[in-house]
């Protein structure tokens, strides 16, 4: 696997370097247009609508559109926004697993521990498991914010993006909001049938048919001569960059176990007012 990006871990004040890895692949046959007649590759060229160059990606800036007017956005501009710079995945709370809605899972990464010793790596990946609890982080990569969710798989963490709350689309679908009379006869009847279906999950009984059949076809067509000479060129984006270092880790924990009952404790007024929840966005002290 290859190393997407490399940052810190951080929870109050403790710091756990790790590396992020892609934790999915595709497999699925890789297709691309081209000519019926003559089986020439089709490629798609950037031409600006002003001038009607051809523009190499390298030229090609950023730009949103308010009202008429184009507000051109540099990669200089852009490389020098505060949360492109950051490389910790800070932690903002930790809640109980249930509450994490499937629905809003999105890509998933593994950690791998980036430093001389796991203790920090382990200790967290313990420390979920017997509280039972996901963090929920922001990182940033690839120029956009993320919020994702932090949790256990065997003995690695894998930290899954979330889709933010207001890309979840609302299912309003009047005709459910009608009555409908079930019997205790259909419900027997459909819980016998969902029995007969019981199993335990595994992921590897089931392909891709599709899939396994596109890749049949194609091999008859190579067999058969059915082919043409065409030479491709492909190129990859590398991606990475430097980690934080650890610091002394029954140190960190105390001093943010002491700093976190400090807040609670000192953070309510004379009328004993709860203190204000500190906002998702805000970098943590320390």
């Amino acid at each position: 696997m290859r190393t997407i990006w490399k940052g810190a871990l951080t929870f109050g004040l403790v710091n756990v370097p790790v590396k992020v890895y892609s934790a999915t692949e595709d497999h699925d046959v890789p297709l691309h247009q081209v000519h019926e007649k003559d089986g020439g590759r089709i490629r798609y060229q950037r031409t600006c609508e002003v001038c009607g160059e051809t523009v190499a990606y390298a030229d090609i800036d950023r730009a949103y559109v308010d009202d008429g007017q184009t507000v051109v956005l540099t990669k200089e501009d852009l490389a020098a926004l505060p949360a492109e710079k950051s490389r910790e995945i800070d932690v903002v709370e930790f809640v109980p697993t249930e509450q994490v809605d499937l629905l809003t899972l999105d890509k998933p990464y593994y950690l791998e521990p980036d430093s001389k010793s796991p203790k920090a790596y382990v200790l967290l990946r313990k420390t979920l498991e017997q509280t039972d609890r996901t963090a929920i982080v922001r990182f940033t990569l690839r120029q956009k914010t993320r919020l994702a969710a932090l949790r256990v798989r065997g003995k690695v963490l894998v930290l899954q993006t979330l889709l933010w709350s207001d890309e979840v689309r609302e299912a309003e679908f009047p005709i459910l909001d009608e009555d409908v009379t079930i019997s205790k006869k259909e419900l027997e009847l459909s819980s016998s049938l969902v029995e007969s279906y019981s199993s335990d999950f595994d992921p590897e009984e089931y392909v891709d048919e599709y899939q396994k059949e596109l890749r049949t076809l194609i091999d008859a067509k190579i067999e058969a001569g059915d082919t043409f000479d065409v030479s491709e060129t492909f190129a990859e984006e590398d991606a990475g960059a430097k980690g934080g270092e650890v610091i002394d880790l029954m140190e960190a924990l105390r001093a943010s176990v002491a700093r976190s009952k400090a807040a609670r404790s000192g953070g309510a007024d004379a009328e004993g007012e709860k203190p204000k929840k500190k906002s998702a966005g805000k970098k943590k002290a320390g």
